[in-house]
């Protein structure tokens, strides 16, 4: 320890011990404590409380009556487990009996300040800290705290009742760590006392008729074969797993969801799952005894391990389908599909039973949808994957939701009527729906996919959350669309649902919902950047309006909206796809200027989110070499980079460096990726001079916009910019040509503004510089010793220990006189 924080330590210890001394918030006892915990785990506990006795002073004087805040109380109790976790120093606190009165019935147990959650919490945690070493479990036995912890499990405040459980779970292991790590055959009768202790609660609350209390003893049991995968859980499993299939024996199965994420957890140890304890077995038992809501996850659980025998992944496969085969029976689906579905293996299960209510239904579905969503992917689905009878599933179950469904049954009526207008099932469905685009599908069933999303999406009754899930799910399947043998233009069928799309396109871009017209606008610079330079896209694009009110739609009164739609028109105009308005309507109408509209957006929106998507607009245009940037470059970079030195969004001015570096690599000869359909493709540069190359860097005040960023308000903007610099140093060293250092009175004419810049003066501009000034400027910084400074964090000083002592113990001060907390 410092000998500062040595000189400071005792006041604050005598003002932490002084119940008439306002407290210092849970904040500075929190780094307090992260201070102590770093000390400690660096040296000696025993010496730390030997060079500081205020610290045990501090111990001391929190046990006597007296009304302490629960918040010290708590600070101590962690701060003597934190001590305690080292055995010399445990041993050295038990001479003065000091860890059986703090942590011991008569300690706070007894006491008022015991009703604070605070003060459990405190004492869970030091009990946590101080459990390491053999000697603790000692006293752990000894004093009577491993039943204060049982009772802990049922506390009142969630956060005590868990750490509980936590607690028990690592005296579990600390205990069996030495004894039974030599002795795999060891039984838990021969267990230490602490163990058994644990594992005999476990069981008594397993045989209980208390819901809570078997949850608790399942939560621990999951905690336990979660973290440890020793042997001796394979003996703990073998005496506890007969308790845990008895509860499957009644009705309603006791604390589900906490037998489910057991039996999960014990499949997933790499001891007990490869052993013969009949976990399988137990497995399929519980799956046959759930509830379909309850066995869903257990299902998928199942389902998701790497091994698993091949009967119990069927009958967890066909737990799962249950929902849908309900659905394909219902509606009088196709007897191929439901064949399919049917022939997982498992037993039939009538709509009434399944979804008997509309709450019961659509949590089912839902769950139901998003776990196959969930296992689609994975390399360990179910072989063969029932690609059909999922989308034939849910298709149907769209057009149940949409009202279009005609039911030819009582049970298909009933679901209409639980389905129709149900925006959690359509978004479920559809987000299912573009997942299964991964895979292949009978042409008539893809027809009928394309059919639902086009009826979505044009529907009126689609929410606008809906709609946004419809045309995610709409472009992964023209994603996945075959491409015409020859060519890399669309398939016919796409191209077809393509034209029919396109005139719905317009009306949501018209919608007075404005979520509409920006996922419309999403979804059209999804199409452009995929499709952009396909004839056909290009064609069925260019005959419909949607170009034309993109183009409007950068004057939308709501700011998302014109971010998408500069996003879209970036797209459009870099393909080629922007229409010039010369027709009867417009008579000799000229195109105006996509760029000087864009400029506008940047200079005068009052919102980020355009001039954000302008910059990025900007920075792709100077990338690909867009004709509107290609016919005077050094012009476009210089308006671009002084409207954004002046911007207050610092994502802006960030962007602006991005821009800046595109520039200087295009400048300097290192060529950069572009767009295979830029309209002119970016040419590097041959090596030149350096006064030659750097030359229209300084035209365009790149080094200006680049020097103010580096003292930058926002870091990310600084930190931009010092890479940025840093960079173009690299570059100029190699360069051969007049290496002088430049007219001395100006170089230091600038590293003297640079100097008021970074304190704060950013009045006075550079001008015009000279590429030697740069030069020897750039040489002359220690940007590697800034970019150094901008990656520490900005509260590096006002953390350290002596700081956080001076401001605890002022802070006390300030309350003592003002009466108000200023913090």
């Amino acid at each position: 320890m410092d000998p500062e924080c040595s000189q400071l330590l005792p006041a604050l210890c005598s003002v932490l011990a002084d119940p008439r001394q306002p407290v210092a918030d849970d904040t500075c006892l929190e780094k307090l404590l992260d201070w102590f915990k770093t000390i400690t785990e660096a040296g000696s506990s025993l010496l730390l409380l030997q060079e500081n006795p205020c610290l045990l002073g501090l111990l001391c004087h929190v046990l006597k009556p007296q009304d302490l805040s629960p918040r010290v109380l708590a600070f101590s109790l962690r701060l003597a487990g934190m001590l305690a976790a080292q055995e010399d120093c445990f041993q050295y606190l038990q001479q003065g009996e000091l860890l059986p009165r703090l942590f011991g019935e008569a300690g706070p147990l007894g006491g008022a300040a015991w009703t604070a959650p605070s003060v459990r919490s405190g004492w869970i945690q030091g009990l946590r800290s101080l459990a390491r070493h053999p000697s603790a479990l000692c006293f752990l036995a000894d004093c009577g705290a491993v039943d204060t912890i049982f009772s802990l499990q049922g506390d009142s405040s969630l956060f005590v009742a868990s750490a509980a459980g936590q607690l028990l779970v690592h005296i579990l292991g600390l205990s069996l760590q030495g004894a039974a790590e030599g002795h795999p055959g060891l039984q838990t009768g021969d267990w230490p006392v602490c163990a058994q202790k644990i594992v005999s609660h476990i069981e008594e609350s397993l045989r209980s008729a208390a819901t809570p209390q078997i949850t608790q003893a399942l939560n621990v049991l999951t905690t336990t074969f979660g973290h440890c995968h020793n042997p001796w859980t394979q003996v703990l499993w073998v005496r506890l797993s007969p308790l845990v299939a008895c509860l499957l024996e009644k009705d309603p199965v006791p604390a589900a969801h906490s037998l489910v994420d057991l039996l999960l957890s014990v499949a997933r140890s790499s001891v007990l799952s490869s052993s013969s304890c009949g976990l399988w077995e137990t497995l399929a038992q519980t799956l046959s005894h759930l509830s379909p809501t309850q066995a869903g996850p257990l299902a998928l659980g199942i389902l998701k391990l790497q091994e698993c025998p091949q009967a119990l992944r069927a009958q967890a496969f066909a737990v799962l389908l249950q929902p849908l085969t309900c659905v394909l029976e219902a509606t009088a689906q196709a007897p191929g599909l439901l064949d399919s579905l049917d022939g997982t293996g498992g037993a039939s299960v009538t709509v009434d039973t399944l979804l008997p209510s509309k709450a019961a239904c659509v949590g089912l579905l839902c769950r139901t949808l998003a776990h196959l969503e969930l296992l689609q992917p994975l390399p360990q689905r179910p072989s063969p994957w029932p690609q059909a009878p999922l989308l034939g599933a849910t298709v149907t179950i769209l057009r149940l939701c949409s009202g279009l469904a005609t039911p030819t049954s009582d049970a298909g009526g009933h679901l209409c009527a639980f389905l129709v207008g149900c925006v959690r099932v359509q978004r479920a469905a559809l987000d299912f729906l573009g997942t299964l685009s991964q895979g292949t599908g009978p042409r008539e069933l893809v027809t009928r996919v394309f059919a639902v999303l086009l009826e979505y999406l044009t529907s009126p009754d689609s929410s606008p959350t809906v709609l946004k899930k419809a045309f995610q799910a709409t472009f992964r399947w023209l994603q996945s669309s075959p491409e015409t043998p020859g060519c890399s233009d669309l398939d016919p069928h796409a191209q077809l649902f393509l034209r029919e799309l396109l005139p719905v396109l317009p009306k949501r871009l018209c919608s007075p919902c404005w979520e509409v017209r920006d996922s419309g606008l999403e979804f059209l610079t999804q199409m452009i950047g995929h499709w952009g330079g396909q004839a056909g896209f290009r064609r069925a694009l260019l005959a419909s309006e949607v170009p034309e009110l993109t183009e409007q739609l950068l004057r939308d009164p709501e700011s998302y909206v014109r971010a998408s739609a500069v996003a879209a028109m970036g797209q459009l105009s870099s393909q080629g796809l922007r229409v010039t308005p010369a027709s009867p309507e417009h008579p000799g109408g000229r195109q105006k200027s996509l760029l000087a509209e864009l400029l506008r957006i940047l200079s005068t929106d009052s919102e980020g989110f355009p001039r954000r998507a302008v910059m990025h607009v900007f920075t792709q245009w100077l990338r690909d070499g867009h004709a509107d940037v290609a016919g005077d470059t050094e012009r476009f970079v210089a308006r671009v980079l002084q409207v954004a030195s002046q911007d207050l969004d610092w994502e802006v001015r960030a962007q602006g460096l991005e821009l800046a570096l595109v520039f200087l690599e295009q400048t300097l000869g290192r060529p950069s990726s572009h767009c295979p359909y830029a309209v002119t493709p970016p040419v590097a540069a041959p090596p030149s001079p350096l006064a030659q190359a750097l030359r229209p860097l300084c035209r365009v005040q790149l080094f200006e916009f680049a020097f103010r960023a580096l003292f930058d308000c926002d870091r990310p903007v600084a930190q931009k910019s010092c890479d940025l610099l840093l960079f173009l140093r690299a570059q100029t060293a190699s360069y051969s040509g007049p290496q002088g250092s430049g007219s001395v009175p100006e170089v230091a004419s600038v590293e003297a503004a640079l100097q008021r810049w970074q304190a704060g003066d950013q009045g006075q501009p550079l001008g015009y510089l000279e590429p030697e000034v740069v030069v020897a400027v750039l040489r002359s910084m220690d940007l590697e010793g800034l970019r150094g400074v901008l990656a520490e964090s900005s509260d590096r000083v006002e953390k350290s220990p002596q700081s956080l002592l001076q401001d605890m113990l002022a802070t006390v001060g300030a309350l003592g006189e003002d009466e108000a907390d200023c913090y």
